[in-house]
Parts: C-alpha cells; structure tokens; sequence
C-alpha cells in the first residue's frame, strides 16, 4: 500500500507540476449564474456569484476566502452526497464519516471539527446551512443531494452573519429554485457493487404568480464488504432516496415568496472495522518498564496486570488490504435517517435602498443507528476456556445501538440594502430545538468450546444475549438515555463603508443569547428518574446553563486594480458549550471561543485566463473542547464512557491556502489548489482516580480529521463537435491528504490518502428539442486502499478502576479501524428538455 501511495504521488507531482501552482477546485463556473453586470469574455474565466454576505457579489471581490463547489463539479466527480466530498476536493474542508453508521457527517474546516458531535448536547464547529437554514444536527447530513445550484465553503470564523458554531466557517447548500419556465432533467445511471441512481427535475410553467419545481432522486449501492452471517446486511451499503416541491410565489415585482418541503430517507451501514494488528505495543503483566509503549494517555502506571488473550479461531488481522469478505458473521441492519423540512423564504424589495427579509423553517430528522462493523475485533475479549459452553456461550461483538430524535424551528428576520456609500446587512435570529437519544451496546455473538474442543460460534438470543440483555427493543441494557432543549436568540448587524471606488470598510457584529437544558434519564441501565439516590451517588448534575456572546469581525478591503483586490480581516466565533451524556454524571463542559486575523489577496490576470487567490491566517482557540474517550465494561456489555473538557490555554491554529485557475487555451481548464494546517493544544492535566488514589498527567491532546498538508488539482478538455452544441468532455482529478489523527488523545494516525476520479461524457446531443448527455465515471480510479480511521484504544491498558498505578490489560486486542472506499465506476445518462 505505501508503494502504491509514493507511485500515485509521483503521478499526482506530475500532474500538478503541469498546473505549475494550486488552483480552486471550485472555480469551474460553467452552471453557476453571472451577475448582470458580469461581461467576462467568452475565452476567459466566468464570474462566480456568491451570496456568503447575506447579498449577491462577485467571489473574486467579496473579502472572504471561499470556495464554490457548482453543478457541473459535482457531475463531474459524481457527488451524490455530501461525504462524496471527504475525498478532499476542497483541501481545507475536511468530512468525516460517523463509525457507527455514514449518515452522520462531521464537517471540519481549517481544524475547527469535533470528535463526537453526535451527542444532543454536542454543538458541531461548522454550520451547516440549506437554502439559508442552519441545521442544528449532523445526522441526516449524508442525504442525498437534490437539484443543487451550488455549494459555498466559507472559510475562517463567520460568527457574525451566520452565528454560533461557525467557528471554522459555513458549508451554505444552495438549490436552484423554481424558473417558472417549463422544462426539466431526467438522470439515470448504473455503476458496480449493483449500484444505480435517478433523479428527475421538474420545471412547471409559471400560473397566477406561482412558480412550481419537483425533484425527486434514489442512490443505491450494495455493500463492499460482505458479511458471511446469512440474510444480514453488509457493510458500506446505502440507499437513499428523496422528495422535494418549492413554490415561488411573485405577486408583484417587489415581492418574491419561496415555499418548499423536503422530505428523504437513508438507509446505510457503516464501513467494516478491520483489526489491523495483535498487540502492537507488546503488552505484558509485571513492571512498566517491561512494556514501555503501553501506556495509556493520561495515566501514571507504574505496573501491568492481566492477560493478553489469544484471537479466537478464525479472527484475520489485516492492516494492509481491505477485506471484501467479514472474518466473522454477525447481525446487521441498515441504520435509518429519516429527515424533513419545511422552510418559506420570502424578499420584499420595500425601496432601491432596501429590501426586508423573513427566513422562516421547521426541520427534523430520526435516526435509528445499528452498528456491528467491529465483530470479533473490539471488546470484549473472549477468554475461549471450558466456561464458554453451549448452554452459556462467551458473548462477543459489540452491536451499537441508538436512536435519536430532533425537531427544530427557526425564524431569521433580515434588513439588507445599501444607502449612499454604505451597504448594511441587519438581522434577527431565534432558534429552538429539542433532542433526545438512547442508546445500548449488547453482544450479539457468542462462541464456546463443544466436547472435541473445537470453538463453536453461535447468534444469541436477540432478547436474552449472554447476559440477560439483547438488541431486541424492550430487552435492551440501557447506555444512556438523555433529552436536551436549546434556545438561541441574536442580533446582529454588519456595515460596509465604501470609502471610494477602491477602499472599502467592513465592521459587523452579533449578540447571541444561548439556553440550554439537558437531563441524563438512564445511565449505565440505571432509571435516574426514579432513583434519585443513584443519580446523587455518580455524581449526576442536570444541565443548565446560559451563555452571552458579542462576536466582533472588521475586515478593511482594498481594490487595488479591477483584478486584484486585496484585504486583511478580524473575525471572531464561539461554540457552545454542552454535556457529556456518555458520562455516568452528565459531564458538563464550556463554550470555545476563536479569534481569527486573516490577510489575503484575489486576483484575475492574463486577460481573465487566469485567476490566483490566496490567503493566510492565524487563529486562537481558548478553552478548547477535548474529548477523551474510553470503553468500559460493564453489565456484560461495553460502555462507550467520553469525558469532554476544555483545554485551558490557546489552541493556536495557523494556515495558508492557495487557489489557482488557468484557462490557457479554449476548452481546457487547469484547476488545483493547497491547504496548509498548523494545529497545537497546549497540554491539558488530566487526572484519574481509583481506590482513593489519584493521578494527575499532562496529556497532549490533538485536532482530528485535519491534514498538515493537503492538497486537490483538476484537468477539464472541452471539445466541441460538429455544428450543434454537443462536447466531448474529459474531466481528472487528484487529492490527497497528509495522515491525520482519528481520537483527540491519541498521538496514532490514520494514513495519508491519494485519490484520483475522472469522468469522460458526451455532452448536450440534440434530440430534437431535448438535449442528452451520456458519461463514463470513476471514483478511486487507482483502487487506493487506505485506513482513514484508526482507533489505538484497545491496543492499550483500560482506564483506571480499581488502581491508578496498574493498569489492566486483559481487554487488549489491536488497533481497528476503516478503509476507505473501493474503486466504484459506472454509466450514466441525462436528458433536459
């Protein structure tokens, strides 16, 4: 695997050396709409428009660093869904995958990502918008994407105009909406691994003022590691499928209103959690001296006791390849996201200087997670002796289960308009949301010895499992249970002061107001509802607190030429903050707050051939939320038990991006771009105690899911044919990542990553009024094998609980973790009318 990534990287050296610089990846601007004003020349580089300062400009004039990710972009490296963009098209944007299930995504920008932003009262660190709506969770964000106009990246804190947890930035998903002209697209497509995928887009002709577009899609794919249990799902699978309507009502030329309603399903399973090794770090009992390397973060021990067990029969330790076929067969159903929106927008353009707005939704989504990706390889670890019989077999491979339930409204209200020299944005925001989960971990398998000693594997009984507790609902040992209800209120406001023609003045502002209440109802299978005394002996605290926040951002912007425009920029953000309801006391913790001093520069040249944006900043992160993360045994099963802190001192995080885009010739176009990320936190005592006896360790505590170096580039040849409109198409593109941690508090990385895609199309053949494409497409055309997720915690002794100076090892077993994706391909067609 490491030759494979050292000759692809030679290729993607070369490939980038041809482009001579780094290029946006967003920049290709075939399908995104030109201002009016826009009168770029036919052989140049297009105008992008974006709408990240609550009002439509130019991406090369609008003072912050963005990216633009349009619809011929996402045809072209076939993203049907938002994780499709983890394989680091945008170097800085950075997406991650839940372990548990696919349909939770954490999204990181410039090292601004949480480990575990699946908990109700866990905020995420970049803001999620559709259509101008935040989404408060990250489930349900691997939805299929509908009939996408673009997606804009917004980089650095955006605290002002889009509020609280925006600390890295924004992902704004833009839809194109109804154009009151009839017509339409029809996609359809079939591709290995029993893949397919349509979508249909309708356009009804304008009535009475009203304006009406249908979208619906289905995406399909089997699993790509099999699972050899009989009638049980695979791993990687999804299929996904979706619905949505807007209306556009125009009563009058001043007044737009838009109405829509989305509603989609996701059914998938998560990516298989191979063992990669057998006691890497050659943990043994006796002194600590004896076994240097295991050690876990944060503790002092000074000895080891237990024992390393062998690896039941047939178990297959594989840390090079992906596995196609499970080593074990274990139960497992596709996890559900179910999600829904209603969202009306409506613009009154009340004068010349003004136009008011009212951004009014209400969203929700249910997830039902099942997760048995681990099998054999995570704990607990079976002592295979005479004990484990066919009457009481040893019961093994953790089945994750959880459900999840979100409901939230929101109401914007906005004054957007300029006046003389002065462009103002003002708003007002509330949000309210409330969010309850549950969650189990049984055994699902069990093995035991028969009378010729051979190891015999088993499913247990779905009710009962080995210990009187199983997955079947009603019959489960309850993790936790908890409920949490969040309000926020603000105001904000932003001026810009165009000095003159080429220096403008930028201040903003945002007060936000935060409520939040959160209740731990069961831990460790403990009703603290009715058992009070049991709650008050673990510690257990509700939640409820309040925070006050005013975020600040000027940013001074100097036109130095029509092509070069220039800016410097201070920005600050905060997260908020939350508890921990994997901890048997509802762990509370703090917000997190940044503050950002960024320069940059934005440039078009060689008569609009070419376009170079660049950009460097500092960030300081106080109190930085940190996670640390252990699995416990307990009842019979294995508690997934995460403390999160914050990190006293300043996180500092540093980094350079660089875009470049050259048309040098009709019909071709050069894209690339880099991302350097610097990040440090200061070192965090961390203390366990055990038997009376505690220990206090400075620990190093790192940012997850976030490259030191990263880095994307892209060919596009268009070559006309004949006298019509249809195009030979070719498109190929590179990314790769620097290896990254995968846990907050362990120093053990994943692997760095090197994918190629590409996609050949005939495009726009005319068929009487109608106009069909037809594609070839490939995703890790190279077959890269990489392990993108890497978890080191049961290669190491267990947290502290009966001692805090020896530490148990009989749990210990190997580093697991996930492969990416196999090489997908296949066809497609569509055809507009």
């Amino acid at each position: 695997m490491r030759h494979s990534i050292v000759r692809k990287a030679l290729l993607a050296g070369s490939m980038l050396a041809t482009m001579t610089a780094t290029a946006s990846y967003a920049a290709a601007a075939d399908e995104v709409p030109a201002a009016p004003a826009a009168a770029a020349d036919d052989t140049g580089l297009g105008e992008i428009v974006v709408t990240a300062t609550k009002r439509e400009t130019n991406l090369q004039s609008t003072p912050i660093a963005i990216s633009v990710v349009n619809t011929q972009v996402l045809k072209d490296r076939h993203v049907q869904s938002l994780y499709d963009l983890a394989d680091g098209g945008v170097p800085s944007l950075r997406v991650a995958t839940f372990e548990a299930r696919q349909s939770a995504l954490t999204i990181g920008i410039r090292g601004i990502v949480p480990l575990d932003a699946n908990q109700p009262a866990r905020e995420q660190g970049v803001g999620i918008y559709v259509d101008g709506v935040y989404l408060g969770r990250q489930h349900g964000l691997n939805a299929g994407l509908f009939d996408v106009e673009r997606i804009e990246v917004l980089k650095g804190p955006q605290g002002t105009l889009f509020g609280r947890n925006t600390e890295g930035g924004a992902l704004s998903i833009v839809s194109k909406a109804p154009s009151g002209v009839f017509g339409g697209r029809v996609d359809g497509g079939v591709g290995n691994y029993g893949a397919y995928n349509g979508d249909f887009h309708i356009d009804l002709p304008k009535m009475a003022g009203f304006s009406i577009k249908l979208d619906g899609v289905v995406q399909h794919q089997d699993a790509t590691t099999k699972n050899p249990l009989a009638g049980q799902s695979g791993f990687n699978f999804y299929h996904r499928k979706g619905l949505r309507a807007a209306v556009r009502w125009q009563p009058t030329s001043s007044i737009t209103n838009d109405f829509s309603y989305d509603v989609a399903r996701d059914a998938n399973t998560p990516f298989y959690s191979q063992l990669l090794n057998y006691n890497p770090n050659g943990c043994v009992a006796g002194p600590q001296a004896a076994a240097p390397n295991c050690r876990l973060p944060g503790t002092n021990y000074t000895a080891l006791a237990g024992t390393v067990k062998p690896l039941l029969p047939g178990v297959v330790i594989n840390g090079d390849s992906r596995m196609k076929v499970a080593d074990i067969g274990v139960p497992q159903q596709p996890s559900v996201d179910k999600t829904h929106g209603f969202t009306n927008s409506l613009k009154w353009a009340v004068s010349p200087e003004i136009e008011l707005r009212s951004i009014t939704a209400w969203r929700g989504v249910d997830a039902t997670q099942w997760d048995n990706s681990g099998g054999a390889h995570r704990v607990p670890v079976v002592n295979l002796t005479a004990a484990c019989t066919a009457a009481k077999p040893c019961g093994f491979s953790r089945y994750s289960l959880a459900d999840l339930r979100q409901r939230q409204f929101s109401q914007e209200l906005q004054a957007v308009g300029t006046v003389g020299k002065i462009d103002y944005v003002a708003g007002l925001y509330y949000f309210n949301e409330h969010v309850s989960d549950d969650a189990a971990t049984p055994n699902s398998n069990g093995v035991y010895l028969n009378a010729q000693g051979q190891a015999v594997y088993t499913i247990l009984d779905p009710c009962t499992g080995s210990n009187g507790f199983g997955s079947q609902i009603g019959c489960r040992s309850i993790d936790r249970a908890s409920e949490v209800w969040s309000k926020s209120y603000a105001a904000y406001g932003q001026v810009t002061y165009n000095a003159t023609e080429q220096l403008h003045l930028t201040v903003g502002g945002r007060y936000t107001h935060d409520k939040k209440r959160g209740v731990l109802h069961f831990s460790r299978n403990v009703n603290y509802d009715v058992n009070p005394a049991a709650a008050i002996a673990a510690g257990y605290q509700p939640l409820r607190e309040t925070w006050n926040r005013f975020n600040p951002m000027v940013t001074l912007a100097y036109d130095a030429t029509d092509d070069l425009h220039l800016y410097a920029k201070y920005a600050t953000g905060y997260r908020a903050g939350g508890a921990s309801s994997r901890t048997a006391n509802y762990q509370s913790f703090g917000p997190e707050d940044v503050k950002s001093y960024e320069i940059g520069l934005k440039s078009d040249f060689w008569d609009h051939r070419a376009r170079f944006n660049l950009a460097g900043y500092i960030m300081d992160r106080k109190n930085s939320q940190v996670d640390i993360s252990s699995i416990q045994s307990f009842n019979g099963s294995n508690f997934n038990n995460l403390v999160t802190i914050n990190a006293a001192g300043t996180t500092k995080i540093r980094g350079i991006e660089a875009d470049l885009t050259v048309n040098p010739l009709e019909g071709l176009t050069l894209n690339a771009s880099y991302a350097y990320t610097y990040t440090k936190i200061p070192q965090v005592p961390v203390s366990y105690t055990a038997a009376g006896l505690t220990t206090t360790v400075n620990q190093q505590f790192y940012i997850v899911f976030t490259p030191r170096n990263a880095a994307s580039g892209a060919i596009d040849y268009a070559l006309p044919l004949g006298q019509g409109d249809t195009t030979l198409k070719f498109h190929f593109d590179g990314n790769y990542a620097q290896a990254t941690q995968a846990f907050d508090q362990f120093g053990t990385k994943a692997d760095a990553s090197l994918i190629f895609n590409g996609r050949i199309s005939l495009a726009d053949i005319g068929i009487g009024d109608r106009k069909l494409t037809l594609g070839l497409w490939g995703r890790n055309l190279f077959n890269e094998q990489y392990v993108f997720r890497r978890d080191p915690s049961n290669s190491l002794p267990a947290a502290p609980t009966t001692s805090v100076t020896t530490g148990n090892i009989n749990n210990i077993l190997g580093d697991y973790g996930n492969f990416n994706a196999p090489r997908t391909y296949g066809l497609d067609a569509s055809i507009r009318f």
